[in-house]
């Protein structure tokens, strides 16, 4: 039993090593390139690509070397992996806002961990291929060891946000890992060891792939489509849940964990699921994930809601990777097929973080993957011939005309209503043809795509960066700009011919910040910043004399904010202040002399928390370019999150006077007069004015918690 236990213990600690090393390095890297939740869809890009290249080396390894020569040299790229430890940020490495982020985030990781984690991601094949070589038990079949892989892969991920994350800091965190790194060239040496000693150096499991039955192409289509869209789901889904919780770890490791575990629970001998059952159940989670990614379940998904695309999305992997599994080929392809398989994922992660930003100005990447998905339910007596596919494209036609009805007929313009026409009639198509389901397979795409294209979004403006969503749409008697799921910016339309428009929502004359820049503060104020363009609504509050600039790491909200046909804001009252681009504490570090009397700190845009804009150092950075008698503002109005715990206790260790407003709004009054949440900070009580005596703002206390650093944030402490 000494081979596999040696085997399987090297498999874990090395998969185990693999994935707790993404979430730290993405947790080291967020102050420097922000907290939007495209950096962790780009991270998993560079994770993938990295990926094929592991698998591809293993593959030609075991191909062309034999065993103890390919033990050698994994062990020196192991040894030249130690070089890059501890894990940090390259020194020198700096922001450029002119510089594609995504392209910058690649790079980033690759020159920071790329070497070690490449290391790391060739060992799942190359030590299933070395057990095959040895003469442990099932050596014909080493199929089971990637269980454990993926079994070490969830147990970290699960561990860092549960266990590392709140109770350690980066710093130490990063340590631990690199002690493991160092334990598993150990390990590596003496599964090697096993390896060269079984007697196998050529074994017939492993012998030469041209001594085997070719890989049909076909088959090899077949492995990528399997493994593409459980990654590009995965993907898709945390991307919709980071927009609307916030972009941290364990946002993104929850899906990643149900990915590993369903490659755990279908990568065995052993089969967990019905064929039926499963079937049953990918039909239904299809069904959730069309309805939350075409929107008809509302644009903001709540905990419930998440829940349920959290369920549907593992029942989609367990579905594709159950058939990749049933799949797999003889011994001889092994190293072929995670090849194939890595590059499935890479696919979905290239898709996912560089094709749909520049293709769609909305998340439709979830959207595509699912009607892709649709075709796994296909199976060969499924496919379509000339004759279903005719069916499918009559019943397809005939589907679409309730919602010309609704369009034309009617004049229906409501277009949840509409969606749910398409949605429904799509349905009805799918269930009369169920008896052949590629016809309802092409009745069901036919009438969904006329949708998208038919229902009129009413939209004036929708865009994608790689920050987020961006939408300008009219409801009532108001204009709104939405970032993600949040409204971040509104314009009475009747008054777009007014020199200086009323601020609305957040911004209201009534709300915090307006008290504060139209107080005595406000009236003395020479210097004033706001981090967070948004629609540049607070830009009217600017009185003569004053010098104001903006800070916004996004180039297309400016461009909204700036564009009179959107918004007047900006061009009205401050059409000459200029924007810093780029992430704001990186811009103001590096704004030496320059002191600001009001600072106003707005980028916590939807409901996401930009942990790094939140710590101890950012608070320093803050304080740094404020006049000795100026005030900082924290909007931090928040649906789930309790920013004002963190930012008392670095005010209390720092010896500032704190203050904090819950303002109820008054939206019955007025609709444009909402509730936000506002924390003032100064380093005197006489720095605050009359506001010091102002019964609407209390004094802010600390809870006496942990002090939030670059080194250490726990977000989850912080849940309302």
């Amino acid at each position: 039993m000494f081979v596999p236990v040696v085997f399987t213990a090297t498999i874990f600690l090395s998969a185990s090593l693999l994935f707790f090393v993404q979430p730290l390095f993405a947790k080291v890297v967020l102050p420097q390139i922000g907290g939007a939740p495209a950096v962790w869809t780009t991270a998993m890009l560079f994770f993938q690509s990295v990926l094929i290249g592991g698998y591809l080396y293993s593959h030609l390894s075991t191909r062309y070397l034999g065993t103890r020569a390919q033990v050698a040299l994994h062990l020196a790229l192991w040894a030249l992996a130690l070089w890059f430890l501890p894990l940090s940020i390259p020194e020198g490495w700096t922001y450029d806002a002119e510089t594609s982020v995504a392209w910058q985030t690649l790079v980033l990781f690759g020159v920071g961990v790329g070497v070690p984690f490449g290391v790391l991601s060739a060992n799942a094949p190359l030590i299933q291929a070395w057990y095959a070589r040895s003469d442990g038990p099932s050596a014909d079949d080493p199929y089971f060891l990637y269980g454990a892989s993926n079994l070490g892969s969830l147990a970290a991920l699960l561990a860092f946000p549960l266990v590392a994350e709140p109770l350690f800091g980066a710093t130490r965190i990063g340590q631990g890992w690199a002690i493991g790194f160092l334990a598993l060239g150990g390990f590596l040496l003496v599964s090697g060891l096993c390896a060269a000693r079984g007697g196998s150096e050529a074994r017939p499991v492993l012998a030469a792939a041209s001594d085997e039955a070719p890989v049909p192409l076909t088959q090899i289509g077949h492995w990528l489509l399997l493994a593409f869209v459980p990654s590009s789901m995965m993907l898709a889904v945390t991307t919709k849940i980071s927009t609307d919780l916030g972009a941290i770890p364990l946002i993104w490791v929850v899906p990643l964990s149900l990915y590993l575990l369903s490659f755990v629970l279908t990568f065995s001998r052993r089969n967990y699921t019905t064929t039926g059952g499963l079937r049953w159940a990918y039909l239904i989670a299809l069904g959730w994930l069309g309805a939350v990614f075409s929107g008809i379940t509302g644009p903001h998904t709540n905990f419930y809601g998440i829940a349920g695309l959290v369920v549907a999305f593992f029942v989609v992997a367990v579905f594709a990777h159950r058939r990749l599994y049933e799949s797999r080929p003889a011994g001889a392809h092994l190293t072929l097929f995670y090849v194939v398989m890595s590059v499935g994922g890479a696919l979905g992660g290239l898709f996912n973080s560089i094709v749909a930003p520049v293709a769609f100005d909305s998340l439709a990447e979830g959207g595509v993957t699912t009607l892709v998905a649709t075709t796994l339910i296909l199976s060969a007596a499924m496919r379509p011939t000339w004759t279903t596919a005719r069916t499918g494209i009559l019943v397809g036609l005939a589907g679409v005309v309730p919602l010309m009805i609704a369009l034309l007929v009617m004049g229906i313009d409501n277009r949840p209503l509409l969606k749910a026409v398409v949605y429904a009639s799509a349905a009805v198509a799918a269930l009369a043809l169920r008896r052949s389901m590629s016809s309802a397979a092409i009745a069901a795409l036919i009438i969904a795509g006329t949708g998208t294209y038919a229902v009129p979004d009413g939209a004036l403006f929708q865009g994608r960066s790689f920050f987020g969503t961006h939408g300008v749409n009219e409801f009532g008697t108001m204009r709104q700009y939405t970032n993600g799921t949040t409204i971040h910016g509104v314009q009475r339309l009747s008054q777009y011919g007014d020199m200086r428009p009323d601020p609305l929502f957040y911004y209201h004359e009534n709300a915090p910040m307006a008290q504060v820049l139209t107080s005595d503060i406000g009236d003395a104020a020479r210097k004033i910043g706001v981090v967070g363009l948004g629609v540049g609504s607070l830009a009217c509050y600017r009185q003569p004399g004053q010098e104001w600039q903006f800070y916004e790491i996004d180039h297309l909200v400016d461009d909204i904010a700036r564009n009179p046909a959107y918004f007047t804001f900006m061009s009205n009252c401050a059409g000459d202040t200029p924007t810093n681009f780029g992430d704001a504490r990186m811009v103001l570090a590096r704004q030496d002399g320059l002191q600001y009397d009001i600072l106003v700190i707005d980028a916590y845009g939807s409901d996401a928390v930009p942990i790094h804009l939140t710590t101890h150092e950012a608070m320093q950075v803050y304080l740094d370019r404020l006049a000795p008698d100026g005030v900082l503002l924290y909007h931090i109005s928040n649906r789930y999150y309790a920013i004002q715990r963190p930012l008392a206790r670095s005010a209390e260790a720092l010896g500032l006077v704190a203050r904090i407003q819950e303002y109820p709004g008054n939206p019955k009054q007025d609709p444009g007069d909402i509730p936000s949440r506002v924390v003032m900070l100064s380093r005197s009580e006489a720095a605050l004015g009359a506001i010091a005596d102002d019964a609407r703002w209390v004094p802010l206390m600390s809870d006496g918690g942990r002090i939030w650093t670059d080194d250490y944030a726990n977000l989850l402490s912080v849940l309302e």
